[in-house]
């Protein structure tokens, strides 16, 4: 079989030395076949990296010919709508349709789900890599000509291209910011779980932040949380320390929230806030967020053009290719650290 063109049935028919309708009695358990010939089937399936071609009976009864892959951490998340949006402009051009679902960040749905699209057969699968997710699963289709796309994070186990964004150095900016305006008691909450690639990123950016302006990194400024209301309860977890931070980074949008909510419950206006990631109605707030912007369409754009020139024969080496962020100053960053 050819290194570039994905096993059909009478590839696995092949490897076995039966028939292709001994392979579809097996396979869809509709005909008689013995227990060492079952065996061998799906042996020779699971080396060849087989899949059931259920496009091709779509495409039987009506159903769309030529689909994309997109799996994604959280549906409910608009940063990832925003990606999602702009990927399937981009595919939209070429005539395909795309396909989404949510992991929820748990590396056996998205397994699961990476299951399903491919027994699909898409033509392109893009993955938001799981913490904890094993992606060696997939060397046999990629090597058989699928393309497949990490986007926002790297996974693990296969390598191919990835599409994520400047994490590092928009941290480290957002952070120098607040730095710039004399604070040096500067609180950092992030999302979880903590080996999540974004985090650590942004976490080392804002590291790298106090490092070059001297200021000594002091692990209980450092807080955690997984939604809006864990935010909002790291928030003021903060504000009650003994040494309280004159100045908040939050490392995603869900934080930024749950930062908001709590600085207006407790009628904090003195604290500095800078978010990774933009805010819907940041400017409303008063004050209006200053945001290290991540640019969600270009994410998009990049991994759909990529995932399109892999389709078209593209077989050169690998590559990450980074987004780059930006500043917007609105207001909130800019308050000023109160004089000793």
């Amino acid at each position: 079989m050819a290194a570039n063109r994905r096993p059909t049935l009478a590839d696995v028919a092949r490897e076995v030395g039966v028939s292709a309708k001994t392979v579809s009695r097996v396979l869809n358990e509709d005909g008689p076949a013995s227990a060492q010939t079952r065996e061998q089937v799906l042996a020779a399936v699971a080396k060849l990296g087989f899949q059931p071609n259920l496009m091709a009976r779509n495409i039987r009864v009506g159903g769309p010919d030529t689909t994309i892959g997109l799996v994604i951490p959280d549906l409910a998340n608009p940063f990832f709508g925003a990606v999602a949006r702009a990927i399937e402009d981009t595919v939209r051009e070429r005539g395909l349709t795309l396909l989404m679902g949510s992991s929820a960040d748990d590396p056996e749905r998205e397994r699961a789900l990476t299951d399903k699209f491919l027994a699909r057969r898409v033509s392109i699968l893009i993955i938001v890599p799981s913490v904890g997710a094993d992606h060696s699963h997939l060397k046999s289709h990629r090597t058989a000509g699928l393309p497949v796309i990490f986007l926002d994070r790297p996974g693990v186990g296969l390598a191919t291209d990835s599409i994520v964004s400047s994490n590092r150095a928009g941290a480290h900016d957002g952070v120098a910011h607040l730095i710039a305006h004399g604070h040096r008691r500067i609180g950092f909450v992030g999302d979880l779980p903590v080996k999540l690639y974004t985090r650590r990123e942004r976490l080392a950016g804002y590291r790298s932040a106090l490092q070059e302006a001297d200021i000594p990194y002091d692990r209980s400024l450092v807080t955690n949380a997984h939604d809006q209301q864990g935010a909002e309860a790291a928030t003021s977890q903060l504000l009650g320390l003994a040494d309280p931070p004159t100045a908040l980074f939050a490392g995603n949008n869900i934080m930024a929230l749950g930062i908001v909510a709590e600085l207006a419950r407790s009628k904090r206006k003195d604290v500095a806030v800078v978010a990774f990631d933009d805010v819907s109605l940041a400017e409303a707030l008063e004050p209006a967020l200053t945001v290290v912007a991540q640019d969600a369409e270009e994410l998009g754009r990049a991994a759909a053009t990529t995932a399109l020139t892999r389709l078209d024969g593209d077989r050169t080496r690998t590559r990450t290719i980074t987004v780059p962020t930006r500043l917007i100053v609105r207001g909130s960053g800019e308050q000023p650290a109160p004089k000793p």
